[in-house]
C-alpha cells in the first residue's frame, strides 16, 4: 500500500498539478471533457528517458489516481464534469492449438486414459474442473447421440455433445475400471490409493497430464487445459457453429465467446463471408 501511495502522490503532484498549472486551470470545473482528453493525449505523446513513447500501462498509472481523485471531490458535492478515461490495451495474443497439435498431445501418450483426457478437452471444450468431476452417469445416451450432463460454474448443469468415436473409446475405459475403486468418475488414477483403492482423477493431475503431452510433443507454445478450451472454441466458430449454440454447449456468455473472433485470420473471414453468400445446391 504505501507504495501504491507513492505512486498516486507522484501521479497527482509531478505530473497532474504542474500540467493544470500551464493550463491556467485552478478550479476543478474547468476540467471538462476537452481539457481532459488533452490531459490523455499529452501522456500518450510523452517519451520515456530512452526516447520511447510512454506505454499504455503507464499512462493507465498516472490517470487512475486522477480518476480516484476526482471521484471523490464529486463525491464531496464538487462539480465535476468529466474524468480522464484510461487508454485501452490490447489484449495479449493467446496462443491456439490447431487439430494436428492435439493430435500431437494425444499420441505423446502412452495411456488410453490419458489420451481421451487430451480428446475430451480439445473435441468438447471442458474446463478442468469440469472434466476431472465426470462421473460414468454423466455420460448420457439418446437413441444414437450421446452427451455429458456437464456440473459448470455456479452448479450450471448444460449437455455437451459427445462424438461417436470418442463415446466408443470412453465405454471401454468406463468398462475396463478397476472393481476396486472407490468412484464412479470416468478418470481413475493409475495406482490404488493408501486404502487400496483406485481414486477420481484430481484436477491437479489432469492438469499435469497436458502438461507431460505437451513435453512429451515438444510442443513449445504455452499448454494447458484451458488453451484446449480455447482452441475447441475457436475451431467451432471456424467451423460457423453458431454463437448462441457455441455459447449453450460451452458454458460460456455470447460476451466471452465472441473475444474468440480475435484470433480467426483474415482467411476464415474471407471464407465464412463467400460461403454466406453462395447459394446453396437445390441437390
Amino acid at each position: 500500500v504505501p507504495r501504491s501511495l507513492k505512486q498516486y502522490a507522484y501521479a497527482l503532484e509531478a505530473v497532474f498539478l504542474p500540467w493544470c498549472e500551464r493550463e491556467g486551470i485552478t478550479d476543478i470545473g474547468q476540467l471538462d471533457r476537452r481539457a481532459v482528453d488533452r490531459f490523455t493525449s499529452e501522456l500518450l505523446s510523452r517519451t520515456t528517458a530512452a526516447g520511447q513513447p510512454l506505454s499504455k500501462h503507464s499512462v493507465a498509472t498516472y490517470i487512475r489516481p486522477i480518476r480516484l481523485l476526482l471521484n471523490w471531490a464529486s463525491r464531496e458535492g464538487e462539480d465535476v464534469k468529466a474524468r480522464p478515461q484510461l487508454p485501452r490495451r490490447e489484449r495479449p495474443s493467446r496462443d491456439v492449438l490447431s487439430r494436428a497439435e492435439i493430435e500431437q498431445l494425444e499420441h505423446a501418450m502412452t495411456h488410453e486414459r490419458d489420451r481421451l483426457i487430451i480428446r475430451v478437452f480439445g473435441d468438447c471444450g471442458l474446463r478442468l474442473e469440469e472434466l476431472s468431476r465426470l462421473t460414468a452417469g454423466d455420460l448420457i445416451r439418446e437413441g444414437r447421440r450421446a452427451h455429458f450432463r456437464v456440473h459448470g460454474k455456479r452448479d450450471r448443469i448444460r449437455d455437451v455433445p459427445v462424438p461417436p468415436i470418442l463415446l466408443r473409446r470412453l465405454d471401454l475405459l468406463i468398462a475396463r475400471r478397476p472393481p476396486e475403486r472407490s468412484s464412479d468418475a470416468i478418470f481413475l488414477t493409475l495406482r490404488r490409493g493408501r486404502l487400496g483403492e483406485y481414486e477420481a482423477l484430481s484436477a491437479e493431475a489432469a492438469y499435469q497430464v497436458v502438461k507431460e503431452a505437451a513435453a512429451r510433443a515438444r510442443i513449445t507454445k504455452r499448454v494447458y487445459p484451458h488453451l484446449l478450451r480455447h482452441s475447441w472454441m475457436t475451431e467451432m466458430l471456424r467451423r460457423d457453429m453458431n454463437v448462441v449454440q457455441l455459447s449453450f454447449i460451452a458454458g460460456a456468455s455470447p460476451e466471452v465467446i465472441a473475444q474468440c473472433y480475435a484470433h480467426l485470420t483474415k482467411d476464415d473471414a474471407y471464407e465464412a463471408m463467400i460461403r454466406a453468400l453462395t447459394p446453396r445446391s437445390p441437390h
